[in-house]
């Protein structure tokens, strides 16, 4: 009886996504939007794509990433527009390929407008419940068991859990079970997928102290506002930040480490209580104490919670050390001596699986239709999570349709960098993009997301055509200005008085408009009350800002740019000859034996592939080339 009324409560799903954070909530996205008919699983409705840590999405590389996962008609760059309280564009200093939006969010309206979002969307429901197991048939997943009792069926299932995942909290000599702090962890799972043969193993993350900012003194901190003219992250939407807040800077000091110093012994972190390794590139405060001893402080940034909290977050300030210890130093701090604290810092340690058990569209190679996304597979970082669950989403509605998946190559996308980086490389510690990872970064600007992506996912049924219309107009103007700029003469006595000012050297006679703008000195913008022609054709055309920065960014980096288009071109050629999964790279006595373990181990779809695995030597290629006759 009891199966039968549970039947009627569910139908059978194309796609069961678990877990409801930034990547579970582009996956479902993604799938229901391509036309699958998509259940979404979380612990909680009212944490959909919480920010657990700190309330700003974007930054180095990662601005990079949301904007590309807005050209292909993901949902976080919408959100983040239309919640942040800040924008700044990062490395303005240095070239394009560095620049890097980065946007401080409004932590409760995000939570709010992504669930607003997901449930206007078309083919998605919602479940609130924990997924305890996975039903298989074989070595194909047919849907999910629940700690309700629920047993619900679908054609493929995307794993999202977060740091949920078996989570232990650790604060001090405290620790106890959770996913974060206020919610439970999820058990079972780890032990199924471990019982079918998956590789398990611990990552730890970690939060910050949260202050209320009424008792924080501001005048002895550095003050941090946003840009002057905010930008945004989607290209679809328009919208203009009025309302900005400012962060704020401080430091820690010799005194505050000492104070810090007192709870090393009850530190989890050194006293081995915690077995997962933490982010290199994020580490808590101890960490950093102990690993930079000869630094005297270290720099904090204090970043508002939302526009009308009180709540501040402690940016470097991470810490799982006894709460009274963190709240003792923290008062050390210039500007925090009457700090009030609305919860303490913490250490989490959860279960992941090593990534090079996952195949390029992220589907398991153990299981099929079965798919992960997300700190799942060793990343940290909204950004990170979200590209992957879209990935995901997308892939699983392509697999269960019988189509070939969508893989976006290292020169084509950072989201093709990072999926490569964890199938090929694995992790060792919590994967975090930056742009010193990707070798093509010249040509993976976050100016130019929508011209290298939104096409493919138009193509694909996922970005609209209200999307792609905008992207053929922006290319249009693009590419008409730039003919202007490389047909129009300027003469000396039009630019010379801004040449001067600009300390670059004079014109002797007229040149063409695209050489001048060669000068680093020269702006594109800074040409228009100048320059009456070069006004007009803006005006005339309706010319957006965004659009004269892209072509100037193709006029001064042509040369670069091209270049790396070259080589991109030259890597193909590996990327296009392609391995068989089911080759036994054992029979291959040339070979290292490094190299065939490697190579066995993960199965590279092709020569470029295998060309990046660590242990893969040049000379192991050529043995590869030479089995392939080439």
């Amino acid at each position: 009886m009891f199966h039968v009324e549970q039947t009627a409560m569910f139908e059978k799903y194309d796609v069961i996504v678990v877990g409801a954070g930034h990547s579970g909530s582009e996956a479902a996205a993604a799938a229901a939007n391509l036309g699958s008919k998509v259940l979404l699983i979380t612990m909680n409705l009212n944490a959909i794509a919480q920010m657990s840590c700190n309330p700003a999405m974007g930054g180095i590389a990662k601005g990079q990433i949301l904007r590309e996962i807005d050209a292909l008609g993901g949902y976080s760059a919408i959100v983040t527009d239309r919640t942040m309280i800040q924008f700044r564009m990062l490395n303005k200093s240095k070239g394009p390929a560095m620049w890097s939006p980065r946007a401080q969010s409004d932590r409760m309206r995000f939570v709010i407008e992504w669930r607003r979002m997901l449930e206007q969307t078309k083919n998605l429901d919602f479940w609130q419940d924990t997924v305890v197991s996975l039903v298989f048939e074989g070595n194909k997943v047919k849907g999910v068991k629940t700690a309700m009792g629920m047993t619900i069926y679908s054609k493929s299932v995307i794993l999202t859990n977060g740091t949920f995942l078996n989570g232990k909290i650790h604060i001090g000599k405290k620790q106890f079970d959770g996913g974060r702090i206020g919610d439970v962890a999820s058990y079972g799972l780890s032990d199924q997928l471990a019982s079918f043969g998956f590789e398990t193993s611990k990552l730890k993350t970690g939060t910050p102290v949260r202050v209320d900012g009424r008792t924080i003194d501001f005048s002895k901190m550095e003050e941090q506002k946003g840009d002057e003219e905010p930008g945004q992250f989607s290209f679809l939407e328009k919208s203009k930040l009025i309302k900005q807040r400012s962060c704020w800077i401080t430091y820690t000091s010799p005194k505050v480490h000492d104070t810090l110093k007192l709870g090393f012994l009850d530190s989890p972190m050194f006293n081995g209580r915690i077995a997962g390794v933490g982010p290199r590139y994020c580490p808590s405060i101890e960490d950093k104490i102990e690993r930079f001893s000869d630094k005297t402080r270290h720099q904090l940034f204090v970043e508002p919670e939302g526009i009308d909290t009180i709540e501040y977050y402690v940016n470097g300030f991470s810490s799982s050390l006894p709460d009274y210890i963190q709240v003792k130093a923290l008062r050390e701090i210039p500007g925090f001596e009457n700090a009030k604290i609305f919860r303490p810092g913490y250490a989490i340690e959860y279960d992941y699986f090593p990534p090079t058990q996952l195949n390029s569209n992220l589907e398991t190679k153990m299981v099929k239709n079965l798919f992960f996304a997300g700190q799942i597979n060793g990343t940290t970082g909204y950004e990170e999570a979200a590209a992957q669950g879209l990935m995901a989403g997308i892939n699983a509605h392509l697999k269960i349709n019988n189509k070939d998946p969508f893989i976006l190559k290292r020169y084509e996308a950072y989201i093709g960098v990072l999926i490569d980086d964890l199938i090929t490389k694995g992790v060792d510690e919590p994967y975090r993009m930056f742009t010193s990872r990707a070798e093509h970064r010249i040509l993976l600007r976050q100016d130019n997301a929508d011209f290298r992506l939104t096409e493919k996912s138009y193509k694909l049924g996922l970005a609209s055509e209200e999307r792609y219309q905008k992207v053929l107009l922006k290319k249009d103007n693009v590419d008409k200005l730039f003919t202007f700029l490389k047909k129009e003469s300027v003469s000396p006595g039009e630019v010379n008085a801004l040449l001067l000012e600009q300390n670059t050297s004079a014109l002797r006679q007229k040149v063409k408009l695209d050489t001048l703008i060669l000068r680093p000195q020269v702006k594109l913008g800074s040409l228009l009350s100048r320059i009456p022609k070069l006004s007009q054709y803006i005006k005339t055309n309706k010319i957006s800002s965004e659009e004269i920065e892209s072509v100037e960014i193709q006029i001064k980096y042509e040369g670069y740019i091209s270049k790396e288009k070259e080589i991109a071109d030259k890597m193909t050629k590996f990327e296009n000859l392609h391995l068989k999964k089911e080759f036994n790279y054992s029979a291959l006595k040339s070979l290292s034996f490094e190299a065939r373990e490697k190579l066995n181990k993960i199965k590279p779809s092709s020569i470029g592939q295998a060309s990046r695995i660590s242990g893969v030597s040049p000379s192991d290629i050529n043995v590869l080339l030479v089995y392939l006759g080439r």
